[in-house]
């Protein structure tokens, strides 16, 4: 069993160490753009081209499914990726976790870019899912680099910024954008009580399996011990884990890297 996943950068770490725990024995081609991030900036076009390019890479290594571990790329590129890829490799997209969130009934914070704050799409799924709810969207400038680049103290004055945006009274926090994921201990420290927190990693990994028809659990390896190889592509070529990449505990749960051939 081998799964895809794709992004600009090192967002995907958080979908793949959700895979490696659900599924040691999974063959994991990390595919990502380094030489064109960021795609926040990019108009809708350049995106879907970037991000065929990053999946037709990963594709030539005959996956079983592709997680498209990013917002922007799931946003305007998802439909070009199916067309281009499906039925042969099913092609799971990454949404912002606002249903969940909105479920619990009590006030939220959505953190996400800049250009996905206030944005059409992420109204649309205010609207759709959480009408009900008391909603404050929060821009986050800078904080995806920061996470990209391990940028400690960017990632600090980021972060610091979103929480004293984030209204006293929420109960729960969508974290909008892949990246976040992985500083989800600092966000919370930032805040500075208890909020629930609602990533995309273990319901797209989960999506994935399910797409494929496996379970998780199984695999005669287990979470931070041997497992699946793990292939690293960036922008079409082989390559290994960025040494930013090390800097979270999502990559300490991946296996050794298989160089492209």
């Amino acid at each position: 069993m081998k799964i895809a996943l794709m992004d600009s950068g090192i967002g995907l770490l958080a979908a793949a160490a959700a895979v490696r725990r659900m599924r040691p024995d999974a063959d994991l081609v990390l595919s990502s753009d380094p030489d064109g991030l960021p795609w926040g900036p990019r108009t809708p076009e350049d995106v879907t081209e970037r991000a065929l390019s990053v999946a037709r890479a990963a594709a030539a290594h005959a996956p079983d499914a592709l997680i498209v571990a990013c917002n922007t790329a799931s946003v305007h590129a998802l439909p070009a990726l199916r067309a281009e890829l499906e039925p042969a490799i099913p092609v799971i997209g990454t949404v912002p976790a606002i249903k969940p969130a909105a479920a619990s009934g009590g006030p939220l914070a959505i953190w996400a870019t800049p250009a996905t704050t206030g944005s059409s799409y992420q109204r649309g799924l205010i609207r759709e899912f959480a009408a009900r709810a008391a909603v404050a969207e929060v821009p986050c400038p800078g904080l995806a680099d920061a996470v990209q680049y391990a940028d400690g103290p960017a990632i600090e004055r980021a972060v610091t910024a979103a929480a004293a945006l984030t209204p006293d009274d929420v109960t729960d926090v969508v974290l909008g954008c892949t990246h976040y994921e992985l500083v989800a201990d600092r966000i919370r420290a930032a805040i500075g009580r208890p909020v629930a927190f609602h990533g995309s990693a273990d319901a797209v990994a989960a999506q994935a399996l399910r797409r494929i028809g496996v379970t998780s659990g199984g695999g005669s390896g287990t979470p931070g011990g041997p497992g699946g190889d793990l292939t690293v592509i960036l922008s079409g070529r082989e390559g290994r884990l960025p040494a930013q990449a090390l800097a979270y505990a999502e990559a300490k749960l991946l296996s050794p890297v298989v160089p492209v051939r």
